[in-house]
């Protein structure tokens, strides 16, 4: 069953005060806060707490944009809520307070810069509400710091919960890096602590600096999804973590669900055709095109498959390796899929599915739960501007089969008949019969015997990839 953004670990043993009392009491932290875009919630969470004088060295929020330029610089987007301006202001703060102080304070002194950057609920907007938060921490006395930084959306529907939210979030971070850096699993869980279930989605998390130089962050990205943050996690070809929003903004997407363990040239085929008849749709092309490798963390029942977060590390990179993006998920159906896309997209999807994937969303059996059944289903899959393009088969006696020759249950041969004469369901060819001889299963017992036929069934890229980083078990 597909569910909503839940906050599994919401109830700490402290409550936000208490949290922000004892770093106040707390001689040995000192830092800045800087907020910009939503109040000074944060700031006003150590104020209340009582003692702050201990603690905070300054507050600011440069709202003008002159004013904010002026002390932190234009970033190469000139964007005001990126993480290249969340950055600069990290690294400015922290290096003030540590000149300004470091002679004076006592040499035990710990220090800390947070900064957020918010585009809170606009009056009579509509506009995406979104936050670029992060801390710059020293993790003991003396030392270089390390940086962690989050990308937030706001759910609440008015800026002043939007407010209180992002003020809870920012003394959660602060509190985490504190006092559970060597577990950053519990950062993240603790991020959203004394906060209500739906809040927030926090879909991006960056670790950086010398204490968390052994953090793989595509692998603790992972964790935002099992921890009930976020539903999705994406990832750029060069293995970066992405922000989805800036990902899809006004992009076509186009986007193919496999294990891909290992991505083989069948499921290069079959994302290489999907995106020639995907370009032949007007005002579709490459240039404004985002292609998609999507892995579903969920069985076909909704259950989490749990998989190791290595193992969809190796995933990832192999995907990357060919150029693809690369999105993980805990959705099951499809139309949750599409749901997810049209929140930042209006304009084309297309879903490249196999002739099994046609036949499991024609099963009523797939509904369960859903209550308008099929139709229901039906009707949040293909609303607007979303097509299939399904990938042929060998039938029983070795003939190519292709999306025409779907046998469905009597009584949907007529809803089946419509959504393909009305464009919703179409074809797409495969370039060599011989690829459909490729098992992925099979490939992957083969791998841990070492050099072999297997080799010819993958990209050489991939191929590789594995050899070199002894992915899935190999050994040469």
């Amino acid at each position: 069953m597909d569910r909503k953004i839940e906050t599994k670990h919401n109830v700490s043993d402290r409550s936000t005060s208490q949290k922000a009392l004892r770093i106040n009491l707390d001689e040995k932290k000192y830092g800045t806060i800087v907020e910009i875009g939503a109040g000074q919630e944060v700031a006003r969470q150590f104020f209340l707490a009582g003692a702050a004088a201990g603690t905070i060295a300054k507050t600011m929020s440069a709202y003008d944009m002159k004013f904010s330029d002026a002390i932190y610089g234009v970033q190469e987007d000139r964007r005001y809520v990126s993480k290249a301006r969340v950055r600069a202001m990290m690294e400015q703060e922290y290096e003030l307070v540590v000149d300004r102080v470091g002679d004076v304070r006592s040499k035990s002194s710990r220090y800390f810069a947070y900064a957020a950057t918010v585009a809170a609920k606009s009056f009579n907007r509509d506009n995406e509400c979104h936050a670029w938060c992060g801390i710059r921490v020293q993790m003991y006395p003396g030392a270089e710091p390390s940086d962690i930084e989050v990308h937030v959306r706001m759910r609440d529907d008015n800026a002043e919960a939007q407010q209180q939210a992002l003020g809870v979030l920012g003394v959660n971070l602060i509190y985490a890096a504190y006092f559970y850096y060597e577990n950053p699993k519990k950062i993240i869980e603790s991020l959203t602590d004394n906060m209500k279930a739906n809040r927030i989605e926090i879909d991006s998390i960056d670790f950086q600096g010398p204490y968390f130089e052994d953090i793989d962050n595509r692998a603790i990205n992972l964790h935002l999804i099992r921890s009930w943050k976020a539903r999705a996690i994406m990832f750029k070809p060069d293995g970066s973590v992405g922000v989805p929003a800036e990902m899809l903004y006004k992009k076509n997407v186009l986007t193919i669900r496999g294990s891909f363990r290992p991505v083989t040239n069948l499921n290069v085929d079959m994302i290489e055709q999907g995106k020639k008849a995907f370009y032949n749709l007007e005002g579709v092309d490459e240039e404004n095109t985002l292609a998609i490798a999507e892995i579903s963390l969920n069985d076909a029942h909704g259950h989490d498959n749990n998989v190791p977060e290595a193992d969809l590390v190796q995933r990832i990179q192999l995907l990357n390796s060919l150029g693809y993006n690369v999105m993980i998920s805990d959705y099951t159906r499809y139309f949750s899929l599409r749901a997810y896309f049209r929140q930042y997209t209006k304009l084309q999807i297309g879903i490249v599915v196999g002739m099994i994937n046609v036949r499991q969303i024609f099963n009523e059996d797939s509904y369960r739960g859903v209550e308008g059944g099929i139709l229901e289903g039906f009707g949040k899959l293909f609303p607007d501007n979303t097509r299939l393009f399904v990938y042929p088969e060998l039938n029983d006696i070795g003939e190519v089969s292709d999306f025409t020759d779907v046998k469905v249950q009597d009584h949907l041969r007529f809803l089946y008949r419509h959504l393909l004469e009305n464009g919703f369901i179409s074809g797409i060819e495969c370039s060599d019969k011989d690829l459909f001889r490729i098992y992925s299963r099979e490939v992957l017992k083969k791998i841990s015997g070492g050099r072999g036929e297997w080799e010819s069934a993958l990209p050489d890229k991939v191929v590789n990839e594995i050899i070199e980083n002894k992915f899935f078990g190999y050994r040469g």
